[in-house]
């Protein structure tokens, strides 16, 4: 399955986003798994903090949060054929769970409305933001919330990266993003302003998970057992001290009037 991508402009070129190779490739990146729990662990702790009654997940991947959420009424929206199937097995035997293989966009507000809209590592890898972000207001109830996270641009090994002369700036496409067909990397101010102009103001923000050096460096410290899991925990901690410089950002924000 494949989505157009449009251009800044407006106008769709024939450069598809191939959904079965992404799957491929996400399952096959190195750290992933790892930085995937530490995300997880935020999101949970995020829908813990406003107790949600009614939750819309929008991308799920491999492990979606209804797992860990039992009784709560969830709606899960996946485009991905492989991601959806494993949904909808997951989900067999909780009533409470609805997993549909679509995109989020395909959604109108009788679908709705949700007290939490999850949209997790996801906003930087479709090819119209504003167009996601405008189907989760629609579908955000009054009061409600969104929870997005992304990559952030000012990661450490970002950082580290420019200020050892290998990249020119913290914007530059790295090889998980060509891999992972990302749309780009955004700074706090940039998703804050992605957020704004879709009609959310933002009302919490964070980042997860120092990460000095890449995914697959990363990976060669775990399998070396160089990193121990306490060292990976303390890493996440240090993200509580250095919002800053945290592999990824979280906000949460509320949808305001016209």
């Amino acid at each position: 399955m494949q989505e157009p991508r449009p251009e800044e402009n407006g106008a769709v070129t024939d450069a598809p986003r191939d959904l079965v190779d992404y799957v491929e490739q996400y399952r096959a990146l190195p750290f992933e798994p790892l930085q995937i729990a530490f995300r997880r662990r935020r999101v949970l702790a995020r829908v813990a903090a406003h107790g949600p009654r009614r939750l819309l997940e929008i991308g799920c991947g491999e492990s979606p949060i209804f797992l860990d959420l039992p009784g709560l009424e969830t709606v899960v929206v996946e485009p991905a054929p492989a991601f959806a199937a494993n949904a909808r097995r997951l989900a067999d035997g909780r009533p409470e769970v609805t997993v549909l293989e679509r995109y989020a966009e395909d959604l109108d507000a009788s679908d709705g409305p949700f007290d939490m809209v999850v949209v997790s590592c996801l906003l930087h890898e479709v090819p119209d933001p504003q167009r996601l972000l405008a189907a989760a207001r629609r579908l955000c109830a009054a009061g409600g919330v969104l929870h997005v996270n992304v990559p952030s641009a000012r990661s450490l090994h970002r950082l580290l990266a420019v200020a050892m002369g290998l990249i020119p700036d913290v914007t530059t496409e790295s090889d998980t993003q060509r891999t992972m067909q990302q749309r780009g990397v955004y700074d706090a101010a940039g998703l804050e302003g992605e957020l704004h102009r879709a009609g959310f103001a933002v009302t919490h923000r964070g980042s997860i998970f120092v990460k000095p050096f890449t995914h697959a460096q990363m990976q060669h410290l775990v399998d070396e057992q160089f990193l121990t899991s306490q060292m990976l925990d303390g890493l996440d901690a240090l993200a509580l001290l250095l919002p800053d410089l945290g592999s990824e950002l979280w906000m949460d924000a509320e949808p305001v009037d016209a």
